[in-house]
């Protein structure tokens, strides 16, 4: 809200740099960084309070690796409600709050953050270690890309775009027209990136440490889409209002830089699938919503292999009657290789931070 005292520049000049989505990006960012700093300690004495503390769920005849973990029982999870808290708010003071793009976003992301909410709520309230149902929360999904889909092609100012794929690497545009079978693809898009950060979040500061990485490479895809000039240099098609998408992204990062404050090693709270399911499904919106679908495999390197241990896990065990990985997802594969918990965080970290750059790059392959 803050973009509108730019209006009143021709009285105090340097409100004029509130036009700048740049200057507003940063600003969004230190806003959540210093909001979760502040918020931080609140957030882990009220959830210690309301006893919603994690429970140990992995599986007990891996006895190495629950004690391992038995540590961080009673550590308080739904920790995800300080993410979404200081980014929604930061996002408010930050973006343009007529931009259509923005709202979707922040609308996305509250929902499957109150989806994730409820899963919390029944593992740790209700001590139902399933949580809800898995088909309630891919229908919850599925009902969310439904409306992206109805959002991008009647109501957003490109309603034409909300059915094409842009294929990357080229430097001639290519262009797939999905029709209705878009709906089918942005559901695999947000059920898989929200699925896969969710997978991801089982050591501290894991899933946080990767999404800022995502999150700071769709900051730069955006301002690029956002940005006549720098879109149509690099190629990109040109997004009306993805520039505040840009402002949102950098939210994020800051956010989620003030989150790890608090979830590393060893973590003071745990962001749950409150946080998890929303960091995720958001990623996956704001991608679609730059046309930067196919990147995201790139950008989300380590949340694709996280997700594919346990698909190639699962169909081995079915197929074969044999595990091809230790135990899945694939950073507990590790732990029961010898490494610490320290290392393979930072390993990943090192992984995601090298996938970023790769899908990065794709700016220039074209």
């Amino acid at each position: 809200m803050l973009y509108y005292l730019s209006h009143f520049s021709a009285y105090f000049g340097p409100l004029n740099v509130l036009r700048y989505e740049t200057f507003r990006a940063m600003a969004a960012a230190l806003t959540s960084l210093i909001l979760s700093f502040a918020l931080g300690p609140k957030t882990i004495i009220l959830l210690t309070r309301l006893k919603l503390g994690q429970p140990l769920r992995l599986k007990s005849e891996v006895r190495e690796l629950a004690d391992l973990h038995s540590s961080k029982k009673g550590t308080p999870t739904m920790g995800g409600i300080l993410i979404i808290l200081t980014v929604t708010i930061s996002s408010l003071l930050w973006c343009d709050p007529l931009n259509h793009l923005y709202w979707l976003v922040l609308i996305s992301m509250l929902f499957l953050g109150f989806i994730g909410f409820a899963d919390d709520y029944e593992k740790v309230a209700k001590k139902n270690s399933k949580g809800i149902r898995g088909w309630h929360k891919l229908a919850a999904q599925l009902l969310l890309a439904i409306f992206v889909y109805t959002f991008l092609r009647y109501y957003s100012d490109y309603p034409g775009a909300s059915n094409r794929l842009y294929i990357p690497f080229l430097k001639m545009p290519v262009v797939v027209d999905m029709g209705v079978l878009a709906v089918v693809f942005f559901a695999v898009v947000i059920m898989g990136t929200s699925n896969a950060v969710n997978l991801t979040d089982g050591l501290d500061g894991l899933a946080i440490g990767c999404s800022i990485s995502v999150a700071l490479t769709y900051a730069i895809f955006c301002y690029v889409a956002g940005n006549a000039r720098l879109a149509t240099y690099l190629f990109l098609p040109l997004v009306s209002g993805a520039g505040d998408l840009a402002v949102f992204c950098a939210a994020l990062v800051g956010s989620g830089l003030g989150f790890l404050w608090f979830n590393c090693h060893p973590a003071r709270m745990f962001m749950g699938d409150t946080g998890s399911l929303a960091l995720g499904g958001v990623l996956g919106v704001i991608a679609i919503c730059v046309h930067q679908e196919l990147a995201l495999v790139i950008a989300g390197g380590v949340f694709v292999l996280e997700a594919g241990s346990v698909m190639i896990q699962v169909a081995s065990f079915k197929l074969t009657g044999k595990r091809v990985f230790l135990m899945s997802p694939l950073h507990h594969h590790f732990e029961l290789k010898g490494w610490n918990e320290s290392t393979v965080t930072v390993r990943f970290w090192i992984m995601s931070l090298v996938a970023a750059l790769l899908a990065l790059a794709t700016l220039k392959l074209r």
